[in-house]
């Protein structure tokens, strides 16, 4: 038999003994690694949230017809809105156009109402008397028709151009003149505002003696003779 020699196998050292240990430990490691991780796949589709679905007042989801009924109450919402608007628009004009009518109104009444015409009176005794009284409550000077025609009648007998030329007064240059016999500086110190400034005009004759009297007897009602 032939003499053969088996050649000896290499001597493994203690170090390489243990980096092959490493080497296969960290191969298994990963092996197991890839085989629990899932794919990408199914990571996105596990960690992905879920759709939010809308839902209604009870809780459950929206179907179409709550979609369409919730958008009809959003348009009526909206019309009635508007529909509200438009109708305190309409009743601010119809204030303002109502508050201008009666503005318009009260303006063609004020054109349209006459001045009250003066009074007026008759150019006798009667309506002499009448107007003076009418002036005389205007001043604030007391007197009665009765008290002004009785006087009237005893100093001049109605007469607004009687003179009397004969009495102290005539002979003092001063003659008493007039319905009620008034001299000319009487007249002047009680002449009444509004009246003519005429001794022998019967309305300032009157109510110059009625003012005179006024503040001497209190009033001509208290005359019953000269004065």
């Amino acid at each position: 038999m032939p003499n053969f020699t088996l050649p000896r196998p290499a001597r493994i050292t203690r170090g390489q003994k243990v980096s092959a240990a490493l080497v296969a430990t960290a191969s298994c490691a990963a092996a197991l690694a890839f085989t629990a991780a899932p794919s990408n796949a199914e990571t996105t589709a596990a960690d992905a949230p879920a759709a939010v679905k809308p839902v209604s007042a009870n809780g459950l989801p929206l179907t179409a017809k709550d979609r369409a009924d919730d958008g009809k109450k959003a348009q009526q919402a909206a019309s009635s809105v508007t529909a509200g608007h438009l109708k305190v628009t309409a009743v601010e004009k119809q204030g303002h156009a109502a508050k201008q009518a009666a503005n318009r109104s009260v303006e063609r009444k004020a054109i349209a109402k006459p001045k009250a015409a003066p009074k007026r009176y008759a150019n006798n005794l009667d309506g002499w008397i009448r107007e003076s009284l009418s002036i005389m409550k205007a001043k604030g000077i007391p007197g009665s028709y009765e008290g002004l025609h009785r006087n009237i009648m005893r100093e001049s007998a109605g007469d607004p151009n009687a003179v009397n030329d004969w009495d102290i007064n005539a002979i003092n240059g001063v003659p008493s003149k007039g319905l009620l016999q008034v001299i000319q500086p009487t007249f002047d110190t009680y002449h009444v505002a509004g009246t003519p400034h005429k001794l022998t005009d019967p309305i300032a004759n009157i109510t110059a003696a009625a003012n005179y009297a006024a503040h001497r007897y209190g009033s001509i009602d208290n005359v019953n003779s000269a004065y």
